[in-house]
């Protein structure tokens, strides 16, 4: 499976993602920003980092880049889009996923591993987990803190559209509800606030609990 790697102007996750990538057996295909088209591949992955400097507010730029309208041309045809971090803060720009990314509780930059626990399990990105599982991930964000009105939480809630929570007591940003990560009606376009590309590693802190999130991707059971 070819896995495209969007780079933008001060992504710093991209090397990551896609050596994540291909600790599972995929192929990572390196896109710019300035791309005209995806190349063809099989799913998008929209990385961490501060895209654009994060100037007006995270994302709002990168979400206008000139390959965005492939990439949600690609994500309303059912093509598989996972955004990391500062990833997701593009997809809500983008309006792929609802809600938004705000400044943190404690107005402070948060870099430390923290339990998560997976709800959705039937995601392309998550098959390889069980639901309910604790994973240790990776969190570095200073804007991740997950907010919408109740009415779009509880839609949220109600259609099983919450892909996972910060475990009980381990909020690093004041997410609503928990919330690390979520997906779209159809379930293929996921935007998650840790970093799974930096759990993929056996001899890292936590281990390799990162490395579902791309095995599923490829359905290649390194999970399971």
């Amino acid at each position: 499976m070819r896995v495209g790697v969007v780079t933008f102007p001060g992504s710093l996750d991209d090397g990551d993602a896609r050596r994540a990538v291909e600790s599972v057996g995929g192929r990572a295909v390196a896109l710019w920003h300035a791309d005209d088209d995806l190349d063809g591949v099989d799913a998008v992955i929209l990385p961490g980092g501060f895209s654009w400097g994060d100037y007006l507010r995270c994302g709002a730029v990168a979400h206008r880049a000139r390959i965005m309208p492939a990439v949600v041309d690609f994500a309303r045809d059912g093509g598989p889009v996972l955004g990391i971090c500062n990833g997701f803060q593009v997809l809500c720009e983008a309006g792929l996923l609802p809600g938004a990314l705000l400044r943190n509780e404690a107005l402070r930059f948060v870099c430390r591993p923290v339990p998560l626990k997976i709800e959705r399990t039937d995601t392309p990105f998550t098959r390889d987990y069980r639901e309910g599982q604790e994973l240790f991930i990776p969190v570095k964000n200073g804007e991740g803190r997950y907010y919408a009105d109740e009415e779009t939480l509880d839609h949220l809630e109600a259609e099983g559209r919450v892909v996972a929570r910060y475990a009980s007591g381990f909020n690093p940003n004041g997410s609503l509800r928990d919330i690390a990560g979520v997906c779209n009606e159809a379930g293929n376009v996921v935007g998650l606030m840790p970093h799974p590309e930096h759990a993929v590693d056996e001899g890292l802190i936590g281990g390799p609990d990162g490395r579902g999130f791309f095995s599923s991707l490829l359905g290649v059971g390194a999970m399971a």
